[in-house]
């Protein structure tokens, strides 16, 4: 089995390469690829890569190359994880939305928009080659805004996955908090890529008892904590939010902090200084510690899960972003959702997307919200042009208002002129 890395010197990918090496019995890959143009990030990463393989005893190699189209064919699975731009366009996805009263992220609000613009056309060009040079391989999307840009990979007609790490992640600190293994619980997770709640937290599988009250009434502090909200909202919810609705719920409170501390690309950017300096040393065969400080904790897991599952193997049942096709009843049926889903990759089908009960209007409002919010990102992210953007950033619900759209409109543009052709 041969795999791709499209961004594989990412610092991101040791942790890739980690689960690779240790789930081999999951995902015999015979050949991995990491494909990247920044020929000194490659070196420093490809080498580490290697390394963790034969500490782990995997017979499997890891090439590196530049060459897109090489490393592509033949490829069984393709994964993206791409930043357009690098930090420094992060730093300013995360800065100047501040200006006008809003969050400065790099997923979601005007920052989120800013990067949909800058990634889509590119990864559509990548699918493209992808597609020429090995037509049958899936592609699984890590890059964020992930609903966005894999709705992009859909509507082109692209075998497209999309994945996130929320999920996987809430499992894994669910199953440690209920003395439980993660295979054991299998979550109600619904709406869309980092816009989900948690209903239900069922042990054995989708018909199993509910043990969300029971997480709840145990350790409702603890999991407040870690999604930096109070108690009281998830006492009031009866259910667990993914720590990005808080740009949601407290809004004004995170702009606030935001305006007060180092931004969080600057922090990103000064430990990928470090993991490189790390990862140049031969002696190191294993991830370091100070990757999970990076971000996308058990993303190889999930990957492994996934790929497994398209290839023919693996859990059929994953959390993954797809096409919605009837199952929230409210979106479009080519709206992309993140939801528990049945992985026919046998067939060559992909996901089929489990049966959701009827949500309550307080979560379906929010997710329709967004999700026409998408739509219209979508189409300036396809066609461009200054009025396209505004009516994306106007229709956000944390932005909202004509004024503030008007003002980053003006400064999305003016910061990302390099990286829009037709701005």
């Amino acid at each position: 089995m041969k795999l791709a890395v499209v961004g594989g010197g990412s610092t991101y990918t040791p942790e890739l390469v980690d689960g690779f090496a240790r789930l081999r019995d999951t995902l015999p890959v015979g050949e991995l690829v990491l494909v990247d143009p920044a020929a000194e990030r490659l070196r420093l990463v490809g080498g580490l890569a290697r390394r963790i393989f034969a500490r782990q005893g995997r017979p499997g190699v890891v090439t590196t190359t530049s060459d897109l189209e090489a490393g592509v064919a033949g490829a069984d699975a393709v994964l993206l994880q791409l930043r357009v731009g690098g930090q420094a366009a992060r730093q300013q996805d995360e800065t100047w939305p501040l200006e006008c009263g809003c969050v400065g992220q790099e997923t979601t609000g005007a920052g989120g928009l800013a990067k949909a613009l800058r990634t889509v056309p590119v990864v559509l060009d990548i699918a493209e080659r992808v597609r020429r040079a090995s037509p049958d391989a899936w592609i699984i999307d890590f890059t964020n805004p992930v609903g966005i840009v894999t709705r992009a990979l859909l509507q082109a007609g692209h075998k497209a996955v999309g994945l996130c790490n929320v999920a996987i992640g809430f499992q894994r600190k669910f199953a440690k908090l209920l003395d439980l293994a993660p295979a054991e619980l299998h979550l109600d997770h619904v709406g869309l890529n980092h816009l989900t709640w948690e209903l239900g937290v069922r042990r054995g599988g989708p018909g199993g008892a509910d043990l969300l009250p029971e997480l709840l009434a145990g350790h409702a502090d603890a999991l407040a904590a870690d999604l930096h909200l109070p108690r009281t909202v998830l006492d009031r919810l009866g259910v667990v939010p993914s720590y990005y609705l808080r740009y949601f719920y407290a809004h004004d409170e995170v702009v606030r902090e935001l305006g007060e501390k180092p931004s969080r690309a600057a922090e990103v950017a000064a430990m990928e200084r470090q993991l490189l300096d790390m990862y140049g040393d031969p002696a190191l065969d294993e991830k370091p510690e100070l990757l999970a400080r990076r971000g996308g904790a058990f993303y190889s897991e999930a990957a492994v899960d996934l790929a497994a599952a398209l290839l023919g193997g693996g859990s059929p049942v994953q959390v993954v972003n797809t096409l919605n096709r009837g199952t929230l009843p409210f979106l479009a049926d080519d709206a992309v959702i993140e939801v528990q889903a049945e992985v026919r990759g046998g067939d060559g089908s992909g996901p089929v997307p489990l049966a959701v009960p009827p949500l309550d209007p307080l979560y379906a409002g929010l997710i329709a919200h967004v999700s026409a919010y998408e739509d219209l990102a979508l189409d300036a992210a396809l066609r461009g042009g200054r009025e396209r953007v505004f009516r994306a950033l106007l229709a956000h619900p944390l932005v909202g208002q004509f004024d503030r759209a008007e003002g980053l409109t003006d400064r999305l543009l003016a910061h990302n002129k390099e990286h829009l052709a037709w701005a």
